[in-house]
């Protein structure tokens, strides 16, 4: 069966959109439900991902490390590259080229793909018991565990089969090296892992969506309407089928390969927003009691902001194209409706309206005062008359 079904012109990239349909369907029943799928899919990840490693160890070549970062080269467009070429890299004049330094940071901001998730435990800590304690060990311990086995899976790769043989592939995969090494059936347990590991960080990237339109509807910056949850089930059942609606029609009518740059970027200058807002929330509202608190608070979101920025300057031209159309949609949106509608904003009218309540009985109070304080002596005037 063919990847897209053409429908009235328009390709429709169906696998995409079923995996959406059916996560979102189970998110709607609950997150114990999700929970329990996610686990199940998550061990059969981490065992597929044993597998690459120790299968693949057994191929390697360390003839194949060698050089082990490869100097940059021209791209095949030249300069018809430029929009693929690093947004780092076009504003410091560079012209596009693979490989070098640069190529190596430009592969970090694309696999910063395969971290996001880790932040949507962040986003759950209303749910969580002692948070202060839970979070960071969840958050810090999978990702050591998970950078130490992407960390190995890459250097078996790289070793069963020289970089320039990937590079040649048309879509270079996990299961290319053992196709290369002629391990067929490897190659196809590999792909149904891939295909395994895909579907788990779609279904928290759903989860995590709905939770933070959830909050922004909550405080009024979209239709509060949205912020109903299920008395069944206790889950934002309205907004998951919306959210899971969108997303399935996007995946569905869109290249995966943008859209991994799009969601990388965006998660991205989430993370620079937030990393800079524990600042300004620490200097101006140092009375909230939020579940989790940060950590070296002065230094650590900074550094934070700081390497997410420089990470997202490392993806390509045209995906910085799109994340300035789409900001200024954000833009629109925020100032034809969320800002009106903020909570935030009615608690400043609502203050504001106040103050001006108390001026103005203030002044009514001095003109009774001043207004009292004539009347006798007119009334002294006329008696001396």
């Amino acid at each position: 069966m063919p990847p897209a079904l053409s429908l009235g012109g328009v390709d429709l990239y169906w696998g995409a959109f079923l995996i959406v349909a059916i996560f979102t369907v189970l998110l709607v029943l609950g997150t114990k439900l999700s929970a329990r799928v996610g686990s199940v899919f998550t061990l059969i990840k981490i065992a597929v991902v044993l597998f690459v490693i120790v299968v693949g160890f057994t191929y390697v070549k360390f003839e194949n490390y060698t050089p082990f970062v490869p100097a940059a080269e021209p791209t095949a467009g030249g300069a018809a590259d430029i929009m693929k070429q690093s947004f780092f890299g076009f504003l410091t004049g560079a012209a596009p080229a693979q490989y070098g330094t640069l190529g190596i940071f430009a592969g970090a901001a694309l696999v910063f793909f395969a971290f996001i998730g880790f932040d949507v435990v962040a986003t759950s800590a209303e749910e969580v018991k002692n948070p202060q304690k839970t979070l960071p060990r969840g958050i810090f311990g999978g990702l050591a565990v998970v950078t130490l086995l992407y960390i190995l899976v890459s250097l078996a790769l790289t070793g069963m089969v020289s970089y320039t043989d990937l590079a040649a592939a048309e879509t270079p995969t996990l299961t290319t090296a053992f196709e290369a090494v002629g391990n067929t059936t490897a190659a196809k347990v590999i792909a149904f892992g891939s295909l395994i590991g895909l579907t788990t960080v779609i279904m928290v990237l759903l989860m995590g969506l709905s939770r933070v339109v959830l909050a922004m509807s909550r405080d009024g910056l979209l239709p509060r309407s949205l912020s109903k949850t299920s008395e069944k089930r206790s889950t934002p059942v309205r907004l998951q089928i919306i959210c899971g609606a969108a997303v399935a029609l996007v995946a569905g009518l869109t290249n995966v390969d943008l859209l991994e740059e799009m969601i990388n970027i965006g998660t991205l200058s989430a993370f620079v927003v937030v990393s800079l807002g524990i600042l300004v929330l620490r200097k101006k509202r140092p009375d909230l009691k939020p579940s989790f608190r940060v950590p070296f608070g002065k230094v650590l979101p900074v550094v934070s902001a700081v390497l997410c920025l420089y990470l997202m300057t490392n993806l390509a031209v045209e995906t910085w194209i799109f994340f300035a159309g789409w900001l200024v949609i954000g833009v629109v949106i925020y100032f034809a409706y969320g800002q009106r509608h903020s909570r935030l904003n009615e608690k400043f009218a609502e203050a504001k309206s106040a103050v001006d309540g108390a001026e103005s009985g203030a002044d009514a109070s001095a003109d009774a005062r001043l207004a009292g304080s004539d009347a006798p002596a007119g009334d002294e005037a006329l008696t001396r008359a």
